[in-house]
């Protein structure tokens, strides 16, 4: 009967616990009662039926037990309360643009730079919840693996079957962000971003990439940009008629490229020279570009107190009327 319901004078109820006590206290009061006609004996009318009257002779005093019951819940101010949570979301857009330029083979990062950059990516998208992502891969070349997309089981899939080779070798880094703008630009998110990851040096493609970057920044498109390398040389696995064998080769990353497709388009540049600093550079991405979120709540209340008032007059009428007309003492 009480569920969901509060007690905003919740001190009140303890009132009832005199409800007891009051009936008792009436009970001995009618058992003292002395009456105005003595007989020696009252075994003359056990067997006389009793009259309605006689019958409802307690009704009254429950009645205004009951009354009082009332009025003290009335008291208590019972109330339910109803309560909502109106959220309103701002997807993102993003483009996550990867190389998978023979290079991203070299094994600076474990197990090489391609693998660690797919598991980072991976552990981004799982991140990710609201958002539309796909996915732009490039050597020579530039691909979509992936449209914009918020189901991101077929996004991680297609990602996890990334490989080098796909395409042809090099680094269009200019074709890669051209490729991503066309997937962006028609976007009616108020949030269009591109994390373009790459190893070298521009030297493949028909677009320049200072090109690519202004008409990404025409089209409200933030890049970010992450070089991946360590510092000096890398090792690199060559195929040899007697197996792999690996041999140091110089890390040559356009940063100076980089950080002007960021600068151009109001993003950030990273390095990453390690599996460790490459985790935090997404993670980083990922607080700079998070789906904004206006949450209002409210909780309002509603008043019971009135039906428990009113019951309570009403018990307390009705008791009225049973003591001063149809259970009247007669004088």
């Amino acid at each position: 009967m009480f569920d969901d319901i509060e007690f905003a004078n919740s001190w009140a109820l303890y009132l009832l616990l005199l409800l007891p006590l009051m009936y008792y206290w009436y009970l001995k009061k009618s058992e003292n009662y002395t009456p105005s006609v003595k007989f020696s004996s009252l075994n003359l009318f056990n067997d006389v039926p009793k009259t309605i009257k006689e019958k409802l002779i307690h009704l009254p005093a429950i009645l205004r037990i009951l009354a009082i019951a009332f009025l003290i819940i009335a008291l208590a101010r019972p109330q339910t309360f109803s309560t909502g949570e109106n959220i309103y979301t701002e997807g993102i857009d993003i483009a996550i643009v990867l190389d998978i330029s023979g290079s991203m083979l070299a094994e600076d990062f474990k197990p090489n730079r391609l693998e660690a950059a797919k598991k980072v990516i991976d552990d981004f998208i799982k991140g990710r919840t609201s958002d539309r992502i796909g996915l732009v891969i490039f050597s020579g070349e530039s691909f979509t693996q992936c449209p914009l997309t918020i189901d991101y089981s077929v996004l991680r899939n297609l990602l996890s079957e990334v490989k080098s080779g796909m395409i042809v070798d090099g680094t269009a880094i200019g074709n890669a962000i051209a490729n991503a703008v066309n997937r962006l630009k028609d976007s009616k998110s108020k949030s269009k971003i591109m994390i373009l990851l790459t190893d070298g040096v521009n030297n493949a493609g028909e677009i320049d990439p200072i090109t690519a970057a202004q008409i990404a920044q025409k089209f409200g498109i933030r890049i970010y940009t992450v070089g991946v390398g360590t510092i000096g040389n890398a090792p690199y696995p060559f195929q040899t008629p007697f197996g792999i064998r690996y041999q140091m080769v110089p890390v040559e990353i356009d940063e100076n490229l980089l950080r002007q497709i960021s600068y151009i388009t109001g993003g950030k540049y990273f390095r990453a020279t390690n599996n460790r600093k490459l985790a935090e550079i997404y993670d980083e991405i990922d607080k700079l570009e998070k789906t904004k979120i206006e949450v209002t709540s409210y909780r309002h209340a509603k008043e019971l107190f009135l039906g428990w008032a009113f019951t309570g007059l009403i018990l307390l009428f009705v008791e009225f009327g049973f003591s001063k007309f149809y259970l009247r003492k007669l004088p």
